[in-house]
């Protein structure tokens, strides 16, 4: 790839929901901001290329994209037969004045657009995934375990009902925010999911996706202080975000939660997610966020693996299956349950979720019954568990980890 080139990819990671956003306010379509967002990044390439890189690519994209959108309003003139998507008038700006994107604002207003009660709770998710945070179709499905078509036509579905309802793009009352805040949580969780271990790629992580997420959740803090479950959701990012520089060695081989540098953790990081899940956890019952936060608030302030208490993970996987009946929670719950009573038992209950489904294409699931089968010296067993985990694993770095395991037990 081109110097070009990769500065418009970096662009695309880091300034794709702002630029979006500030186009929506003109065009007041979210298909037509899309095409001339889409439009402008092609225009990088050759542009770039002749006069060189922008001190401001973020704002150089705006422009573009927001002049794209001026034009095709102007050509078409049909903006008033649309369904408007705003409901504060906004003056049409200069396209030859650059524009500094209002990253947080308009990107918290995206996302809670895209999470709308009108729509379902997994495109909610996926409309976000897509449009604010530009993630892949490809990606949005893995994510979601479904086909690409199924993911494609079900992000198509949500934006054209947005579309219909005339949702507005700008922050809910107080009265709405509560409705869409569980729908919100998800979506920066699943975003900041995507970035920890990418689905597909040559690389385990992707940052860029972990800190937009983390952002997010930060503006979301902002807003709403009181709520336990976005302390718990900041938390929770925190925690886990805090081992990346550990994640994986200088040739991006993975490495195990037990064989990372607990040294190189960011502890500021940490001490920060500790007092969050305090205060999420107090005041009654807690929610999903908060218990997984303080499930990954454990496994980041114990000084050593060994020194981990897996017991009162494990209580705390108890409730978080109780609070939040996910086949996901009760696999990794199985990890836990490994350390506390063994891998026997704790493949007994991997076997259970296979049985039940849910988690078909899931590929942590045979990578899990693999390691808890190697660990009992079921050599022959672990290897096609390993093999079904391989097939299924998208992201290059896993692969090769899981390649290695295969051929150690073989």
């Amino acid at each position: 790839m081109t110097a070009v080139g990769r500065a418009v990819a970096d662009a695309h990671r880091r300034e794709w929901a702002a630029v979006l956003a500030a186009t929506v306010r003109v065009t007041r379509d979210l298909d037509l901001a899309e095409e001339c967002v889409q439009d402008a990044y092609a225009a990088a390439l050759a542009d770039w290329a002749r006069g060189g890189v922008p001190a401001r690519p973020g704002a150089w994209l705006t422009t573009a994209a927001r002049h794209n959108a001026l034009d095709a309003l102007r050509r078409a003139r049909t903006l008033r037969s649309k369904l408007p998507l705003l409901v504060e008038p906004e003056a049409a700006p200069d396209p030859d004045v650059p524009v500094d994107p209002v990253v947080h604002d308009d990107r918290l207003r995206l996302v809670f657009l895209c999470c709308h009660p009108a729509l379902a709770p997994e495109a909610r998710v996926a409309l976000t995934l897509r449009l604010v945070c530009g993630v892949a179709t490809p990606d949005v499905a893995k994510a979601f375990l479904v086909p690409e078509t199924t993911m494609a036509a079900r992000i198509t579905r949500a934006k054209k009902k947005i579309a219909g309802a005339g949702v507005p793009f700008r922050m809910p009352a107080p009265a709405e925010l509560l409705d869409r805040l569980d729908a919100v949580l998800t979506t920066i969780h699943l975003l900041f999911t995507t970035g920890h271990t990418a689905p597909t790629g040559p690389e385990l992580t992707r940052n860029d996706l972990a800190e937009r997420a983390l952002d997010l959740a930060r503006v979301l803090h902002e807003l709403l202080p009181g709520e336990r479950e976005v302390r718990g959701l900041l938390a929770l990012l925190l925690a886990n975000h805090a081992r990346r520089a550990t994640r994986t060695t200088a040739d991006g081989r993975l490495l195990l939660l037990e064989e990372q540098d607990r040294s190189a953790w960011d502890r500021e990081a940490v001490a920060e997610a500790h007092d969050l899940v305090l205060s999420a956890l107090g005041g009654g019952s807690p929610g999903r966020f908060a218990l997984q936060a303080a499930i990954a608030a454990l496994h980041a302030s114990a000084p050593t693996y060994a020194d981990t208490d897996w017991a009162q993970i494990l209580l705390l996987y108890d409730e978080l299956r109780r609070v939040w009946p996910s086949p996901v929670v009760a696999l990794n719950r199985a990890v836990a349950v490994a350390v506390v009573h063994g891998p026997a038992t704790a493949l007994a209950e991997v076997r259970d979720l296979e049985r039940v489904g849910g988690l078909a294409g899931h590929h942590y699931l045979p990578a899990i019954e693999a390691d808890l089968l190697r660990r009992l010296g079921r050599a022959t067993e672990a290897a096609a568990a390993y093999e079904r985990a391989i097939a299924l694993t998208g992201n290059d770095a896993e692969r090769a980890f899981l390649t290695g395991r295969l051929a150690e037990t073989t």
